[in-house]
């Protein structure tokens, strides 16, 4: 049997593998603190569950328009807009199961073999999957460590830009780093996007996991809402990882096609499960609030942990559930070169869990420094403070 050459383009994330890392060491009877997913641990807003199970006895449980229901459309159209100021309708949503599914298909319908794609790096991994399996040519665009988190190398990305480059992939309040621009980075890459006539991917997922202040989309910029596809997932607000729907919300002509790339794929998203999620967007917001108020506390909690430990400095993120502390003392104080091998020996040491800089992107040439990413989503501050305390010990050896 020969498989298809593009399978070899195609790649993962990277995270499940540490996954399965910690669940076989768990399986040896091992205390595991889990850091490496950004599942969550915490339960989906009462009212939801209710309104799937309603569907359900209601009988929404055939197909749907490939697009999605027309009042969730609605109801995206309203919350993503109004949250951006922006104006949207029903006809500028097709929903899916999922917000990852936005990425492969918003690439499959804007890129050519041979286009370039520019992208964050590190970065969500399936951006460098999905531009590769289609045969595009991934480009990648870093980061520089400041006082306060990380800022696009703005040089850099813009020295990258050729006459063959199409797309720009843009991650705000990112992960892995948490990176949140300010107004004027956000501002020169939209700047950058008209003027060379880039195609823009929006990745909002974690647009409303913000502990303070007002989150920025750059669709809002000038020329951007004609050439930016948002991706929206409920994942994260709603604590609902595991019920798979999303939306691509955009420009008609854009988004007509990512509804037949549905058809072809999966003929619509879940059906009850949208019926649920309008309930999510227009009724009681108390549950997203206690989520985002659970998060709070885990961050304040693991930043005030990983700070404690000689070697490592990090500043307090407003955005995602991520961590992204520099090792590279803790490297030189073990001796080590590969930071997957720190990796591996906390596990086995501590039973702290905890993916890696490379399970996001292929290290670039020029990186020096290492970096490891912790998640507090699936950790309760107990058990965040028990970890960390154990890392402590074994970092400062």
């Amino acid at each position: 049997m020969k498989i298809a050459n593009r399978i070899d383009r195609l790649g993962t994330e990277t995270a499940f593998a540490v996954s399965g890392k910690a669940a076989a060491w768990a399986a040896k009877g091992n205390k595991v603190f889990p850091f490496h997913l950004g599942d969550m641990n915490l339960p989906t807003p009462a009212n939801i569950v209710e309104a799937a199970n309603r569907a359900i006895k209601d009988g929404k449980t055939g197909y749907c328009p490939a697009d999605g229901i027309l009042p969730l459309r609605e109801a995206l159209a309203r919350d993503v807009g109004e949250r951006r100021g922006v104006n949207y309708g029903p006809q500028n949503v097709a929903v899916q199961p999922g917000g990852k599914p936005v990425i492969g298909k918003f690439i499959a319908a804007l890129m050519n073999e041979g286009d370039e794609v520019l992208y964050p790096n590190p970065g969500y991994p399936i951006y460098e999957s999905q531009i590769e399996f289609f045969g595009g040519v991934a480009i990648p665009y870093s980061y520089v460590e400041t006082a306060t988190g990380f800022a696009i190398d703005l040089q850099k990305l813009e020295d990258s830009i050729t006459s063959k480059t199409r797309i720009l992939i843009y991650n705000n309040y990112q992960n892995p780093i948490s990176a949140a621009s300010t107004p004027e980075e956000m501002a020169a890459l939209a700047e950058l996007a008209v003027k060379h006539n880039l195609i823009v991917l929006a990745d909002d997922a974690y647009y409303e996991i913000r502990y303070g202040g007002d989150p920025k989309s750059i669709v809002t910029l000038p020329g951007m809402r004609e050439r930016t596809v948002v991706l929206y997932t409920f994942s994260k607000k709603f604590a609902m990882t595991g019920w798979r729907l999303g939306a691509a919300v955009g420009p008609e002509a854009i988004i007509k096609i990512i509804a037949k790339l549905n058809v072809n794929a999966e003929s619509c998203s879940n059906h009850f499960i949208q019926w649920a999620m309008l309930e999510g967007l227009t009724g009681d917001p108390s549950g997203p609030q206690q989520i985002l108020d659970t998060l709070r506390a885990r961050r304040d909690a693991a930043v005030a942990g990983l700070n404690a430990i000689d070697g490592i400095n990090i500043p307090m993120p407003n955005s995602t559930f991520y961590l992204f502390p520099n090792v590279t003392k803790i490297m030189a104080r073990k001796g080590l070169t590969d930071v997957n091998e720190l990796m591996t020996a906390a596990l086995q040491k501590t039973g702290v869990s905890f993916c890696t800089r490379n399970h996001f992107g292929r290290p670039l040439a020029d990186e020096t420094e290492y970096f490891i990413r912790l998640a507090y989503s699936g950790i309760d501050v107990p058990d965040i403070n028990a970890g960390l305390a154990v890392l402590k010990e074994y970092f400062e050896e």
